[in-house]
């Protein structure tokens, strides 16, 4: 029922607008998690249920700004230390300051590390994990897409983050909250990180955006450490409905024709050397982004608006 829900949310989106299409990041310059290429493959079987398209790399040369324009959304997948040098970090802020949305999944808050906007648009950065083991999870935020279906104390194995600061204090909105008497944490907390513990939250404007830009959305989960994790529905329930939520920001041209940025039909442009693009790229042809109007209160389309009524009515059906 879980995957019936989110088909009937995508069904009309090939009739308006482009398939969104998301660029997995997953390069590592610290600790690397054995459950990446698992995770990859998880979303990627997901993709050909819910209508997503899903590339994946590793390739700091594709942070670029024409190739980042073709993405609806650029999703940091268990990515670790300094993955960006400083022409992809700038175009990285661009694709943001122009409507991008960010999704980051767990050690992507341990990643950029001195990159103020990416600290804002993700809401937090990474301060120190208690052993791995088994906890329970408190839903926090039972109406967003990425928590509805789950039970409302969640007991799952996983590292439990601590972080550097409070992610509300961005306006992030948190969703989910593990409870800390459920597991042992023999850390040493060095700052504040804002009480109930922060899990998993959302920004309806990402606060990676520089002043003037057009804010698009932004999702992190501190959840998805083990390769078993990535083959629960239960979880990947979890992870697809924050990617949906993200997706419905009306920023990108998936959704709003007058974007300046999200899905067309041309091939990955590295800035130099050899494209590692992997996934649905099944395209052809170049690209160089059209113009476009710059106003975040651009008319939503009409397929947007076909498409959450569709998602309303798969929810309702889901409950059922």
């Amino acid at each position: 029922m879980l995957t019936f829900a989110f088909t009937v949310f995508f069904l009309v989106v090939s009739a308006f607008a482009q398939s969104p299409r998301i660029l997995i990041y997953s390069a590592t310059r610290g600790f690397r998690h054995d459950s990446i290429p698992t995770a990859i493959e998880a979303l990627q079987n997901a993709s050909n249920t819910i209508n997503l398209r899903f590339d994946s790399t590793e390739d700091q040369a594709l942070f670029n700004e024409q190739n980042l324009a073709r993405y609806d959304a650029i999703l940091f997948l268990s990515t670790t230390g300094e993955v960006l040098d400083d022409a992809g970090k700038a175009s990285f802020q661009k694709y943001l300051n122009s409507g991008g949305n960010f999704i980051g999944v767990h050690s992507a808050s341990d990643t950029l590390v001195n990159a103020t906007f990416y600290e804002r648009e993700l809401g937090a950065h990474f301060d120190y994990h208690a052993d791995l083991q088994e906890a329970t999870v408190d839903v926090v935020g039972p109406s967003h897409p990425s928590t509805d279906k789950l039970p409302r104390r969640w007991q799952i194995r996983d590292e439990w983050y601590n972080f550097k600061s409070d992610p509300r204090d961005l306006g992030a909105v948190v969703v989910l909250s593990v409870d800390e008497s459920t597991y042992s944490d023999t850390g040493t907390r060095r700052f504040n990180q804002g009480t109930p513990h922060p899990t998993a939250w959302y920004q309806e404007h990402g606060a990676g955006t520089s002043s003037g830009g057009v804010s698009g959305r932004s999702f992190y989960t501190s959840l998805g450490h083990l390769n078993e994790t990535w083959r629960d529905e239960t979880f990947m329930g979890h992870v697809l409905g924050g990617i949906v939520w993200t997706l419905q920001a009306n920023t990108t041209k998936a959704f709003n024709t007058s974007a300046l940025v999200g899905s067309d039909e041309s091939p990955p442009t590295p800035t130099g050397g050899q494209s590692e693009v992997s996934g649905t790229s099944d395209i052809a042809g170049t690209h160089t982004p059209s113009p476009a109007s710059n106003d975040a209160t651009a008319p939503i389309a009409y397929g947007t608006l076909l498409t959450i009524i569709l998602s309303t009515l798969a929810v309702a059906l889901y409950i059922l």
